[in-house]
């Protein structure tokens, strides 16, 4: 954000601050500007988590389903698109949290025609890029594949599966932006139980599609894209229904510039820093890829017990971004780095128990997904469990950092963040994979986490300093007006 810009809500957020909010204006959202840090994040994380949880376990129940009962080689099919569905699709979540950031600040300065008008030029951004996006993607989805040297083996099951996911673009977006706007204003519950009920129908379609529909693994694509509609619609029909707040008037609607600007300063940083983490990615599943699907396999069930456990990182995340905006947009700084410290202090102990459950149980939760005779899967899938879980530390910090600095209104330091995990990855792939060998893979994302923290602490001391600075001069220019 440009300094002028930062110093023009601080001032806004300052003369608004005492504005109260009626009745009805309070039934869904959550002020964060005030009260016991601690407890603030706490009650904000606990509902999210709670609907990431359910959200990663239809992602293992569709793991499951389709490596019991479509095979192992079905599974690698799936898994090979996990990088480039993490590049396209990342980018679409990253750029809707981009735009849910100007709408956290403007409800802590409690602007709320301006936080308004920001929600419809979100939602003009979203159609733009969903057609932009679908498009090519859909087109080229199939070259990147080969690009990427899946194996034949699973190169029709890897087709079939992210072409089905790429169709859904428009309807991801739609959902991320529209609770990205509820948590915006402080409000964790719902989005949680559109994740529920939308886990819910993704695990009935899942089981309707493959086992009895037959189709196989485009079956559990399209059971995701419907189950990532009905979330969307519902976030919608709550908005209608419960947040006056974000109920849009007709002279909101008016396009104008600067809303667009703002909105591409934020959400663009931030969709590319997934985009360029993912190129890291990329590099390394192409490595991967070229040790053969047994190795891929591994990769895929390993990293879907990761990613239920590594989800209150993203729970910690994405609140830390809420209660940076909003605190930055009631010019509350002195608020940031307690609430940053509150949050490493749940994470830290997070960690120590997450690293000691898939240190102790890795291979047996690895059975969910293959059976016993699996051997080489079973041990390499292990291996990628007990070498991520020892640095989950490094990552907390990566995601409760990166995500305060972005919710200060600093999106452009994500896209540096996401170089620095794209240098680690890299470097794994073209020296550490072929030295070796799988053990290489295994310790890519650690050194991307620890690479993006060196990074991520400096950044955050220099703009904590730059938002109080900016703060300072606008107060002493409120005093001397006055």
């Amino acid at each position: 954000m440009a300094q002028s810009a930062l110093q023009h809500h601080i001032l806004a957020g300052n003369r608004h601050l005492l504005k109260q909010k009626s009745t009805r204006e309070r039934t869904a959202v959550q002020d964060m500007t005030s009260g016991d840090p601690m407890a603030l994040i706490i009650g904000f994380a606990l509902p999210m988590l709670g609907g990431m949880l359910f959200q990663q376990f239809y992602n293992i129940v569709d793991t499951m389903i389709v490596g019991k009962l479509l095979g192992v080689q079905a599974l690698a099919g799936v898994g090979a698109t996990g990088s480039v569905n993490f590049m396209i699709v990342g980018f679409c979540m990253g750029i809707c949290s981009g735009f849910a950031i100007p709408i956290s600040q403007r409800f802590g300065a409690r602007q709320y025609d301006e936080m308004r008008r920001f929600l419809a030029h979100g939602i003009y951004m979203c159609g733009a890029v969903s057609v932009l996006l679908t498009v090519p993607v859909c087109l080229l989805c199939r070259q990147i594949l080969v690009l990427m040297r899946t194996p034949e083996d699973i190169l029709e099951y890897a087709y079939s599966y992210i072409l089905i996911i790429f169709l859904g673009i428009p309807v991801i977006m739609a959902y991320n932006l529209f609770s990205g706007a509820i948590r915006a204003l402080g409000d964790s519950k719902a989005p949680v139980v559109f994740l529920i009920v939308s886990s819910i129908v993704n695990i009935v379609l899942d089981i309707t599609l493959i086992l009895y529909a037959g189709m196989g693994v485009a079956g559990a694509a399209l059971a995701t894209v419907i189950s990532q509609a009905v979330a969307a619609l519902l976030a919608v029909f709550y908005i209608l229904k419960k947040v006056p707040l974000l109920h849009i008037k007709r002279e909101e609607w008016k396009a104008q510039g600067r809303y667009f600007k703002t909105l591409l300063v934020m959400g663009v940083p931030m969709g590319l820093q997934y985009s360029v983490t993912a190129i890291g990615s990329v590099y390394l599943q192409s490595a991967v890829n070229g040790l053969g699907s047994v190795y891929v396999a591994a990769q895929t069930a390993g990293g879907r017990i990761a990613g239920f456990f590594c989800t209150p990182y993203d729970a910690l995340g994405s609140t830390m971004a809420t209660y940076g905006g909003q605190n930055v947009g009631a010019g509350k700084t002195e608020r940031l780095t307690p609430g940053l410290k509150a949050a490493s202090k749940i994470g830290i102990l997070y960690s120590l128990a997450a690293a000691f459950v898939l240190c102790t149980f890795g291979r047996s939760l690895l059975l969910m997904f293959v059976s016993g005779a699996e051997t080489q899967v079973l041990e390499a899938g292990r291996m990628l469990l007990f070498v991520n879980s020892v640095f989950y530390i490094p990552l907390l910090f990566v995601n409760i950092v990166r995500f305060m600095i972005q919710g200060m209104g600093f999106s452009e330091l994500a896209i540096l963040a996401g170089v620095c995990e794209m240098v680690g990855r890299v470097l794994a792939a073209l020296v550490l994979i072929p030295a070796i060998g799988y053990m290489g893979a295994c310790l890519a994302s650690p050194i991307a986490w620890i690479l993006a923290d060196i990074f991520l602490f400096t950044a955050y001391a220099k703009t904590l300093n730059k938002v109080r600075m900016a703060l300072k001069k606008q107060n002493a220019k409120a005093e001397q007006a006055g």
